[in-house]
């Protein structure tokens, strides 16, 4: 019963630790300098050292009313978003709990998910401030990926109904029963399919941190995963693109982060992949 209390407390505590990370780094600086630098918090605005209190996460945001306590000025709510995602992701092992696998593999699965969450996190909030992905994310989400394969490969656990956010639909898209070979198989796809992309549309649509993104995603999710991963993710991006030109939030000059799409397109498979397509095949009348 407390467990999951504790978790969440916990994952709070890591979205402000991420959230200093996230508008602390610039290209100049790595990630690990970034996260190791000694200065104390301070508000963007008036340069306030922040004390224990103005520090602690949710907490501080509502006892404020969202605003500096000096100098007035409305804190981003990126701060308190960023801390109650983090917390519901450290909640994931409740969401990922099947008495099928063995206690090990679970476990692994658990750390793994929970630090690729956490990643798409610093992902989210650096792209759509800078509109840049910091290799070291890449390079983190890659390891995890190949961790990932790894242990399954180790535990035997693969199947069409194991190995897929899909379930048994993966079948109709040409799963493949090895683990490496699908993951590796998806790594390419998704390079290619955004390297594509970008050639056509001579970098205006997408950059190079998007094409490396979808390396480590295809390592992530596999066959056919990928597919769903990149096509829910220019769904949201151009039903997202549309409602901002039609609410003249932006105009078509304006530079859009993909980053964060991929993350949601991500999000989508992982949570609801199986669920769309069921609905999907049953709205057509396939059984």
């Amino acid at each position: 019963m407390y467990l999951p209390a504790l978790l969440f407390v916990f994952g709070l505590s890591v979205g402000s630790f991420l959230n200093v990370i996230s508008l602390r780094y610039s290209p100049e600086r790595n990630l690990l300098a970034t996260a190791n630098h000694p200065s104390r918090s301070r508000c963007l605005s008036c340069g306030h050292e922040l004390s224990w209190l103005e520090l602690i996460p949710i907490f501080s945001f509502l006892i404020q009313r969202g605003r500096c306590r000096q100098c007035q000025v409305p804190l981003a709510w990126q701060y308190p978003l960023v801390e109650l995602a983090s917390g519901f992701i450290f909640l994931l092992p409740i969401y990922l709990q099947n008495p099928l696998i063995p206690t090990a593999l679970f476990l692994i699965q658990s750390a793994v998910w929970i630090s690729v969450f956490l990643i798409f996190l610093l992902i989210w909030t650096i792209d759509f401030r800078l509109l840049l992905i910091p290799d070291g994310l890449i390079l983190a989400l890659t390891a995890l990926g190949l961790l990932l394969i790894g242990v399954t490969a180790t535990s035997g656990q693969f199947g069409e109904w194991q190995g897929s956010f899909i379930g048994n639909f993966a079948a109709l898209f040409g799963f493949r029963s090895n683990v490496w070979i699908n993951h590796g198989l998806a790594a390419v796809a998704g390079a290619l399919a955004i390297g594509i992309i970008i050639l056509i549309t001579r970098g205006r649509g997408m950059g190079m941190g998007d094409l490396k993104l979808a390396v480590p995603l295809g390592l992530l999710f596999g066959w056919p995963d990928i597919i769903f991963v990149l096509a829910f993710s220019f769904l949201i991006g151009a039903i997202i693109s549309l409602a901002l030109l039609a609410f003249k939030k932006s105009t078509m000059k304006d530079m859009v982060p993909f980053g964060p799409f991929l993350v949601m397109g991500s999000l989508t498979v992982f949570f609801f992949g199986k669920v769309i397509l069921e609905n999907y095949f049953n709205f057509f009348g396939f059984k």
